[in-house]
């Protein structure tokens, strides 16, 4: 047998590891890279395999690092089944379409703008990597959805069993049962006692771990300390007559900080009269996505959804349209404005920054992973200056990040989930910064455990 790691080695974004059974090949999601201009390059170059080789990729969640390569592989040849949970199958295709649509719409911009000469977006791409036409034929391969605990036969003496990961809705840890051989895939791990998901189940026993690194060697705050310092920062700011702008991702984030709010407006903790605007079609329809899927909701979210809705509240909004969005901009004060993308790297988020930026009574609050090189890494890291849309912004509003909302465990959760693997399993970090994982491999190999970081396109023979 043999595992090859092609995404999310010695970086965070990017998953893709191949298992090769020497009966099957098994690839363990199919993501984009993303953050600087060379990571986002990688996305176009040679998978490492051939794509029309692989039998079945088991897809643990919807995020785009973990599904975002999925249309360019069946472009490439991928003719095998796509296998998930049920609410990943529903967000992916979410998370697909919209992604394929930005692709053409910066193609078609970067094409007006070179037509007058201007270079303005030079550094946007000539061609999409796929289309919308492309995302479609993909989600033909979306033929197996299972639900969590549940044995699925993949092909003969190979076997797939998916455990709820307390990530995102619908995200999963996967056993892979191969002959005698237990191989445990974590994809990305939640954080207990979050709200709406359940918290993730323990890593079973088996001979090979490979794990998420995003937070080793990073504590948390508990869910309670987390949840006042984002009160205080939003009272704070409304109180100076200013508004609040939270770069949120689509998925989890956006619906975990709209379940905050209303608990906070409920239990008297925020401002009355508090308006709130998630300005994203695509979080909004995540949402939707959202309510349809209460069997993955945790025991608190369950008791809210027996008497109302957990997603809303007076005071807030949901836009779709562009000049509904725009309109926002005539909320001087008084507002949390919820939009994506989580990084900063396009979306609506971007005109919010460019009003708000310059004004020292607003904030942004960054409540997710920032991954190095983009935006919203320079202005955590204290950027003074923010480049919008060709300009240099000025960097006056107030910045923080509250790193408690973040939807991956941190690194005692980290090592708390790799204990039941047991004690001979071999461990493969992957999906950190080298900071990170190298802090869990000494924790780990401080136990006597056998642990590697693999290197992007390295194979080990097992």
């Amino acid at each position: 047998m043999q595992l090859s790691f092609h995404g999310a080695a010695g970086g965070v974004t990017g998953s893709c590891h191949l298992l090769d059974t020497g009966r099957a090949r098994v690839l363990i999601d199919a993501g984009l890279f993303q953050g600087s201009r060379e990571m986002r390059e990688e996305n176009g170059r040679d998978f490492g395999f051939e794509p029309a080789s692989i039998d079945f990729l088991l897809l643990t969640h919807a995020h785009l690092d973990h599904c975002g390569r999925i249309p360019l592989l069946v472009k490439q040849g991928f003719r095998g089944k796509v296998v998930c949970t049920g609410a990943t199958k529903e967000l992916a295709e979410l998370v697909l379409m919209d992604t394929a649509r930005l692709q053409e719409e910066d193609v078609e911009r970067a094409k007006r703008h070179r037509g007058r000469g201007s270079s303005r977006y030079k550094d946007l791409p000539e061609a999409p990597l796929y289309d919308s036409l492309d995302v479609e034929e993909a989600l033909t391969r979306f033929t197996l959805s299972v639900p969590y605990g549940q044995r699925v036969k993949l092909a003969e003496d190979l076997f797939a069993t998916f455990q709820d990961a307390g990530h995102i809705l619908g995200s999963a840890s996967v056993l892979v049962e191969a002959g005698k051989r237990r191989f445990v895939f974590s994809g990305d791990l939640g954080s207990p006692m979050h709200p709406i998901v359940r918290n993730p189940v323990p890593c079973p026993e088996t001979d090979i771990v490979v794990m998420e690194t995003t937070y080793g060697g990073r504590s948390h705050r508990g869910v309670m300390e987390t949840a006042a310092e984002f009160f205080q920062v939003v009272t704070e700011t409304v109180e100076a007559g200013g508004n609040v702008v939270i770069p949120t991702f689509a998925l989890e984030r956006a619906q975990e900080v709209i379940y905050g709010i209303r608990e906070g407006i409920e239990h008297q903790r925020l401002p009355s009269g508090l308006k709130v605007f998630l300005d994203s079609p695509m979080a909004t329809t995540a949402t939707e996505i959202f309510r349809k899927h209460a069997e993955c909701f945790d025991q608190h979210a369950l008791n809210v959804l027996k008497d109302r809705d957990p997603f809303a509240f007076p005071g807030l909004t949901f836009t779709r349209d562009r000049l509904e969005s725009k309109a926002i901009n005539d909320v001087r004060r008084g507002a949390v404005i919820l939009a994506g993308s989580g990084m900063c790297t396009g979306g609506r988020v971007m005109h919010h920054l460019e009003q708000l930026l310059p004004r020292p009574e607003c904030a942004v609050v960054f409540v997710g992973y920032a991954a190095s090189g983009t935006p919203a890494r320079s202005l955590i890291d204290g950027a003074k200056t923010l480049r919008l849309f060709g300009q240099e912004v000025p960097v006056r509003a107030k910045i923080h990040t509250i790193n408690g909302f973040s939807g991956h465990g941190d690194h005692a959760t980290l090592l708390k989930w790799h204990e039941g693997s047991g004690p001979k399993a071999r461990t493969f970090l992957v999906h950190g910064e080298l900071k990170s994982s190298t802090a869990l491999r000494d924790a780990l190999t401080s136990k006597g455990l056998m642990t590697e970081i693999p290197e992007l396109h390295q194979s080990f023979e097992l």
